[in-house]
């Protein structure tokens, strides 16, 4: 690619963000002069998961990488040329409108808004690279594509990635049958995703300090799922959540580790696994199985739908299951009401938090939405025309 824009469109596993990495490893390595390198993400905790690691295990793996020329603490690594490339997240207000650079890439980039590309472009020097899945028209398709004419796009998919294994392409193929997710992630084109559960949660600097811790959410894993837990918090009527832990392989004991330096509040956990709550329990922790029954999972995905619900931005894995957390489907396509398995660790261990909280407003009924929306007319009515008890009349008509 050799337009100053260089934006990778393209489906899961298509291997965006560690290509372009390669690049700019290779570009920084043979500056004559050197230069200075910005990778970008939503947040510094998006980067350290993502694109900080794949550069780190790409420098590794060519025994580039000189633990003495890694500046952990301010996320710079310094090439012997003297070229440096630098992470860094768009919250960081400071380094987006402040510091010039050579290059520039912007990771997830449908994650940031037009104003942080507007602010790192025009202090970018050479080039700038881009990479999202296409999920959702964002500001690249309405504000920067037809409408700029230094722009290159390449569309991008899991065939283009020839070190992707077997097994990940065969799980990839099995969701063929859900279209919109297939267009999107299979096929890397533009689409509106169908079947998302949740929406419109808001990611957040952190925990603010009235807010009340209420649960902890644990969802059991070992081999092949991770164990989750998310902490709960109520404020001004919503909800907060943070990621305690997300790891495969902790042991009850590690687990317990976990929780006992934390804040103490009641831990629901999934019921199916008795045996490991009794071995909590054990280390004195405030255990509470889930509640399941008939509809148990709908009825709880049900009532986190009707919170406004908010995620500390370093809640990676709470915040990307979230945004891949979706509604399973049958051969034909069409929807069950049952979630898919891949993204639901996290989501569950919310859910079985959210159900045990008893000052939580349960999910109104048809005819209870009916009556509010009515009182609430009334009530506007009344606000017009002062006079009389509006929610008695109210009540009255009703019945």
């Amino acid at each position: 690619m050799t337009a100053r824009i260089r934006a990778l469109q393209g489906g899961t596993s298509a291997s965006k963000t560690i290509a372009t990495l390669q690049v700019l490893i290779d570009n920084a390595q043979q500056d004559l002069t050197p230069t200075v390198t910005s990778v970008v993400s939503e947040s510094l905790p998006h980067l350290k998961k993502g694109a900080m690691r794949d550069f780190i295990n790409i420098m590794e793996g060519h025994n580039y990488f000189d633990e003495n020329s890694w500046n952990r603490t301010d996320s710079i690594y310094t090439f012997p040329n003297r070229s440096i490339i630098e992470f860094f997240g768009a919250d960081q207000a400071g380094k987006v409108k402040g510091p010039r650079r050579d290059r520039l890439f912007m990771n997830e980039a449908n994650n940031m808004g037009f104003e942080i590309f507007e602010q790192l472009e025009v202090r970018t020097k050479d080039y700038i690279f881009l990479d999202w899945n296409p999920s959702n028209e964002f500001w690249y398709y309405t504000d920067v594509e037809n409408k700029r004419t230094d722009v290159e796009k390449l569309i991008l998919t899991y065939l283009d990635n020839e070190a992707l294994s077997e097994n990940i392409v065969k799980s990839i193929e099995q969701r063929k049958s859900n279209k919109s997710w297939w267009r999107v992630y299979g096929l890397g084109l533009l689409g509106e995703v169908e079947g998302q559960i949740y929406r419109d949660w808001t990611v957040i600097d952190e925990v603010p300090h009235e807010a009340r811790l209420e649960r902890y959410g644990l969802d059991f894993g070992y081999t092949n799922d991770p164990t989750a837990i998310v902490a709960i918090y109520r404020y001004n009527g919503a909800i907060i959540l943070d990621e305690i832990a997300f790891q495969r392989g902790l042991l009850n004991r590690q687990i317990a580790d976990i929780l006992i330096n934390c804040e103490k509040a009641p831990i629901v956990a999934d019921s199916a696994e008795p045996k490991s709550i009794a071995d909590l329990k054990e280390y004195g922790l405030s255990m509470i199985p889930t509640k399941k029954g008939k509809d148990s999972v709908k009825n709880g995905i049900n009532l986190v739908q009707d919170q406004r619900v908010s995620i500390t931005k370093r809640s990676v894995n709470v915040i990307r299951e979230y945004r891949n957390y979706m509604w399973a489907t049958d051969k034909d396509g069409k929807f069950l009401p049952e979630p898919e398995h891949e993204y639901s660790h996290s989501m569950d261990a919310v859910r079985y938090g959210v159900r045990s909280m008893p000052r939580l407003v349960q999910p109104l009924t048809q005819e209870q939405k009916a009556t509010r929306v009515f009182v609430q007319a009334m009530e506007r009515k009344r606000k017009r025309h002062s006079g009389g008890d509006v929610k008695m009349r109210a009540k009255r008509f009703l019945r």
